[in-house]
């Protein structure tokens, strides 16, 4: 049986063959927490569903967390990355949920493995690791894909074909407090998610960068307010918080008569529209000058999408959606946004922030 795979491009997806069904990619889990335990539900519901892929293991430190997520995903668990491989060389791919601090070194040794690999964001904690990363990649040929979500989340696919020239945006990320990710802060834990979007929407280079952000309940911002100008002109503010009382993931902006407004969490998408004669080029709304508009939206698990892109690139050979290069690009412009944060803490006598964060 020849199966097919949907591979996104905008809102309009694309067939092109997957893999055949008796020839299953044997993939692995490494770092099985929150997020990774959700990669091994995909790939095991993918298996379930048909897709050539096989869920073979998950390797953790903590053995018990290991063991009981091979258990409820019916794998095998391995306390490293080494084991697994002795154990099982047919592994071609996997994904990498560890912490941030263990990227280089888990991503290293899957690839001289001969595997490829999804890197979690982000890609590293510096850019020193993820230079590295890129090097590694190239001189064993590996496929290499950034874990940037929201590239898959059908809402921004469908936002991407009504780009023409997006000269503002304004962007909220709002999560309740959890003790996950509290070795980086609010900037590489969530607000990168939409560096990596704007970076992709404005398609130019960053001019300047001005941010604040404060720690509240763990030792690193965790609120944080930060404004981009680009070489274009366009404008970007992004709000990203992990202490506040309710969950919000919106992202706004305008271009020459439209405003377009993006709802990660509801996978929706509103364009107001002023016709180019000053009078709506539509059904008009409640300003008879406006045009309302919903574009479709194909309802999918952002993280499904996400891998089944990345076993179809490990299948043909591919470059992945989001290749390290980008995610290189967004890490940059992170830490630089931590950086500023960081000056602004010595500038208004914040210490914690003003301390060199890792």
């Amino acid at each position: 049986m020849r199966l097919q795979f949907v591979v996104p491009v905008g809102n309009q997806p694309v067939e092109s063959p997957f893999l055949q069904s008796d020839n299953p990619i044997s993939v692995a889990v490494v770092g099985v927490g929150v997020f990774g335990r959700n990669h091994a539900r995909i790939y095991k519901e993918l298996e379930q569903q048909g897709e050539a892929v096989r869920l073979v293991g998950v390797v953790d430190p903590n053995l018990e967390r290991a063991d009981a997520v091979a258990r409820e995903f019916g794998c095998r668990a391995f306390g490293s990355v080494q084991q697994m491989l002795t154990t099982h060389s047919e592994i071609r791919a996997a994904s990498v949920a560890a912490p941030t601090v263990h990227h280089l070194e888990v991503a290293q040794s899957l690839m001289e493995g001969g595997v490829d690999v999804l890197i979690e964001k982000p890609l590293a904690g510096s850019l020193a690791e993820a230079n590295e990363l890129v090097e590694i990649a190239s001189t064993h040929k590996r496929i290499a894909q950034v874990g940037h979500l929201e590239r898959f989340n059908p809402a921004v696919r469908a936002t991407i074909p009504l780009l023409t020239q997006p000269m503002f945006f304004e962007v909220h990320r709002l999560s309740v407090f959890t003790p996950r990710s509290l070795d980086v802060d609010v900037v590489l834990d969530l607000m990168i998610h939409d560096l990596d979007i704007v970076l992709s929407f404005a398609n130019s280079a960053v001019k300047e960068v001005r941010a604040v952000g404060l720690p509240i309940l763990s030792g690193k911002a965790d609120i944080a307010n930060v404004r981009l100008e680009f070489e274009s002109g366009c404008v970007a503010n992004f709000t990203a918080s992990r202490v506040s009382t309710e969950r919000v993931r919106k992202l706004r902006f305008f271009q020459p008569q439209q405003y377009i407004s993006v709802d990660y969490g509801r996978q929706e998408v509103l364009v107001f529209t002023v016709g180019a004669d000053g009078s709506a080029s539509g059904t008009p709304s409640v300003n008879p000058q406006i045009k309302v508009a919903k574009p479709p939206v194909a309802s999918e698990e952002p993280l499904h999408a996400e891998l089944k892109s990345f076993l179809h690139a490990v299948q043909n050979r591919s470059m992945p959606l989001v290749p390290l290069a980008e995610g290189r690009r967004a890490l940059a412009l992170a830490l630089e946004i931590v950086a500023a944060i960081r000056e602004h803490g010595k500038r208004v006598g914040l210490s914690g922030i003003a301390k060199k964060q890792p």
